[in-house]
């Protein structure tokens, strides 16, 4: 990987070291075409007002107390190799957790330390690797899909900050027709306090093709406010079937912001699993597009927050085309001071006719201090269309924990089970070996703590 230490060059007006500096410095060794898309990612991001609650998307979220850019350093380049033992434990218990895959890659501080695939996929053709390493392996992939169609920087002030400043992040293509059984695991652990983050995963299934993608985020609590930020672009063409799943366990004091796009082609299968647990801050933008006939996305979602957590979910279902459908589900627990936003939209395209189009938002309130908007939006341009949404807040069900008590559970058995079986509903609709059990294992886990 290309030093990264920042540069002292600095611009009029723009102070710490988020700043065009640190663009030229990131971008040194990049090749020509980089360079120039990175720059031009820089000067949108300039020219973008920093999101305020006078938007809407952002009504709920005031950046001004959640974020200080200006005091986040660049962070220090990880010695970390690839080594098991050398790993933080926290790290290491994962990767133990991980075993059933077809390959998996761990990255420590925006930096990819190990990757691995199965002997017989490599074979075959399909690419893990860093997407560093992929700037020069890979130069006309990347130049056709990175931060193109699916996530270009014109997309917002923070999806042109990740596009001008990422350091590091995954590329996975898999080729026409090839089919993996197991999924593809990825663990990212933040180390330290203080800095900025930044991460890309761009991922390609080429038509007839089938993969799983586990990516999960993890650290212990921080010791000061860290930005976590992640750009996420999977392209799906046409008769592919993809699973995108995101599980966010960040440590306390960090701001997690994700941006994600998801492009499903003619006949395509493009689902995605969204698991916030972690974090003080997050953030996560989700913008599905169904762009051929015959295209399918369920979008599905879970939170869990105590303390004064704060989560904010925006979500659109973009159907571009005629004859295709989604179904979107969120459904968060929220416990102490803890709060949700959850806003959505499903977009029906002029000449998009025969959509099927659904959206839920379900939010279960464990504390009389907690609290959850949900704001779940319509824009039809045809008339031949199947579309519904719904939301609901409601406090825990005082006669189910009632009656769970009278058979012999004690109280916060009897919450713990109710609150089990509230979210389980969105882990029945992923048939995924393994993630399941994960994401289970850490509700219970976050249970036992609250």
């Amino acid at each position: 990987m290309a030093d990264t230490a920042v540069s002292s060059d600095r611009v009029e007006g723009v102070t710490g070291v988020l700043n065009k500096g640190t663009v030229q410095t990131v971008s040194a060794f990049d090749p020509e075409w980089l360079r120039t898309l990175r720059h031009h990612a820089w000067d949108v991001y300039e020219k973008t007002p920093m999101p305020t609650t006078k938007l809407e998307e952002w009504r709920y979220t005031d950046l001004n107390r959640k974020l200080d850019l200006e005091a986040l350093s660049w962070p220090e380049k990880s010695e970390c190799k690839d080594d098991f033992e050398a790993c933080p434990k926290g790290l290491q218990e994962t990767m133990l957790a991980d075993h059933d895959a077809s390959g998996h890659l761990w990255g420590i501080d925006g930096q990819v330390i190990h990757v691995d695939l199965l002997e017989e996929l490599q074979e075959k053709g399909v690419v893990l690797m860093s997407l560093r390493e992929a700037v020069r392996a890979h130069p006309e992939l990347l130049k056709e899909h990175l931060a193109q169609e699916a996530l270009p920087p014109e997309q917002g002030k923070f999806e042109a900050l990740n596009a001008a400043l990422w350091t590091d992040g995954i590329l996975l293509h898999v080729p026409r027709g090839v089919r993996l059984d197991l999924p593809v695991r990825i663990t990212r652990w933040i180390a330290q306090s203080g800095a900025a983050f930044f991460n890309r995963t761009l991922i390609v299934a080429e038509p007839g093709s089938q993969v799983s993608y586990v990516d999960e985020v993890i650290s212990d609590d921080l010791d000061a406010h860290t930005l976590v930020s992640s750009a996420v672009e999977v392209i799906a063409k046409q008769g592919a079937q993809v699973q995108y799943v995101s599980l966010q366990r960040l440590g306390r004091e960090a701001f997690y912001q994700a941006s994600q796009r998801t492009l499903a082609q003619r006949d395509s299968t493009l689902d995605t699993l969204n698991v916030s647990m972690g974090a003080t801050t997050t953030r996560v933008d989700l913008n599905a597009r169904l762009l051929g006939p015959g295209a399918n996305s369920d979008m599905l979602g879970l939170y869990f927050g105590d303390s004064d957590q704060h989560f904010d979910h925006n979500t659109s279902q973009d159907h571009v085309a005629a004859n295709t459908s989604s179904d979107l589900l969120y459904k968060g627990a929220l416990d102490d001071e803890s709060r949700s936003v959850f806003r959505g939209v499903i977009r029906v395209h002029r000449g998009a006719q025969k959509t099927d189009a659904y959206q839920t938002n379900r939010n279960l309130l464990l504390s009389d201090h907690a609290r959850a908007d949900s704001l779940p939006n319509l824009e039809i341009e045809a008339d031949d269309v199947r579309c519904s949404h719904g939301a609901t807040v409601g406090q825990l069900d005082a006669e189910s924990r009632f009656y769970l008590m009278s058979r012999g559970l004690t109280r916060e058995q009897a919450e713990r089970l109710v609150v089990m079986g509230f979210l389980g509903e969105v882990l029945s609709r992923l048939p995924l070996g393994g993630v399941v059990e994960k994401v289970t294992n850490v509700i219970e886990e976050k249970l036992r703590q609250v």
